[in-house]
């Protein structure tokens, strides 16, 4: 598995990228069909310094994202807590698959600025694959999202899939006209 290091803020890269490497990279004997990922690594100034460290990791596999993010006091403790995430989302990810079928794939993000106020400070593009009502909520759960858009396999129109302050779904689908 091909791992994309980013860290922020942080000195003693060679160090921290062989552990990310080493650790991470276990992830692909869970799930084989992972084919690369991404880890960002930041050191922020926060008062509480058992969460100054943030991991976040991203792996696609086949064009499926599972991602987690963890706080800690090291970057070694931050990642030890991140990979359990991870291990807990390939379970659950393996366990859907066999029981329902695959997820939709997704483009990596891009992000853009423009210097015009309000700002658009982040852009995300990815294909919009048709799926079911029930693939959008397990991948939008893969996913850890409170929404998700995609192309509704009934009606082959636009639509998002959104959670709802009581827990449960809602659907929203354009009318056009």
């Amino acid at each position: 598995m091909e791992l994309e290091i980013i860290t922020r803020n942080l000195k003693d890269m060679e160090t921290i990228e062989g552990y990310v490497n080493k650790k991470i990279g276990k992830l692909s004997r869970y799930l084989p069909s992972i084919n690369g990922g991404k880890v960002e690594i930041r050191e922020e100034k926060t008062r509480s310094p058992q969460q100054r460290f943030t991991v976040q990791v991203t792996l696609n596999s086949k064009g499926t994202l599972l991602r987690g993010e963890e706080r800690g006091d090291s970057v070694y403790a931050a990642v030890d807590a991140v990979y359990e995430v991870m291990s807990r989302q390939i379970e659950r990810f393996k366990g859907k698959r066999y029981r329902k079928g695959r997820g939709a794939p997704l483009r990596p993000v891009l992000v853009e600025e423009a210097e015009d106020a309000p700002r658009v400070v982040r852009v995300k593009r990815f294909w919009a694959k048709t799926m079911t009502v029930a693939d959008a909520a397990e991948q939008m759960e893969l996913l850890g999202h409170d929404f998700f858009l995609f192309v509704n396999d009934e009606n082959k129109a636009l639509s998002v899939l959104y959670r709802r302050d009581d827990g449960d779904y809602g659907l929203i689908e354009p009318e056009l006209g």
